[in-house]
């Protein structure tokens, strides 16, 4: 699927990198008729077979995101997006987004910490998420959530942009 789902990939992660960059929002009118459009063509190219191998990859994004998402640290845009390219590319493919996404959203976080003078709050909070869990399970941190005001944001769009386009030069 890599020739007919590269472009309209890369004209959807660069406007979703962009409005997550201006306002922190993915915004439906983007990912949503995308997602749409990667199943509609899995199956046009690939007929049933098509259709289940581009459910598993929505499936795929949408649970491992949803999961942070209902832990309040990642956007319903973010999980969306992650649907939609899931949609496009299929499970194994995104499975090799997902975790190149995830390395470089640690290094984004890292670098962004040091920018903004933050490095031992970043840390200390990661700490709290991780080490908090068995005692909190998946219910969200009270001050570390999307939610919160003061809590710092940082859009992740970016990231999912570099591990999708990564997972296209791997397959």
């Amino acid at each position: 699927m890599h020739s007919i789902a590269w472009w309209p990939t890369v004209a959807v992660l660069a406007v979703a990198t962009v409005t997550d960059l201006r306002s922190r929002r993915i915004p439906n009118w983007l990912v949503v008729p995308f997602m749409v459009a990667g199943i509609l063509v899995s199956v046009a190219t690939r007929g049933w077979h098509g259709l289940f191998h581009s459910l598993e990859g929505l499936a795929l994004g949408a649970l491992l995101f949803g999961v942070l998402a209902v832990m309040g640290g990642m956007g319903m845009g973010d999980v969306k997006l992650c649907a939609a390219i899931g949609a496009w590319v299929g499970p194994g493919q995104l499975a090799v987004a997902l975790v190149v996404t995830g390395i470089v959203g640690g290094i984004m976080a890292i670098c962004w910490a040091v920018a903004g003078g933050f490095v031992g709050d970043l840390f200390k909070n990661t700490g709290d998420l991780v080490f908090g869990l068995k005692d909190r399970g998946l219910q969200p941190h009270p001050d570390l959530v999307l939610g919160n005001p003061s809590a710092r944001k940082m859009p992740y769009a970016p990231a999912i942009a570099i591990g999708t386009l990564f997972s296209f030069f791997s397959q």
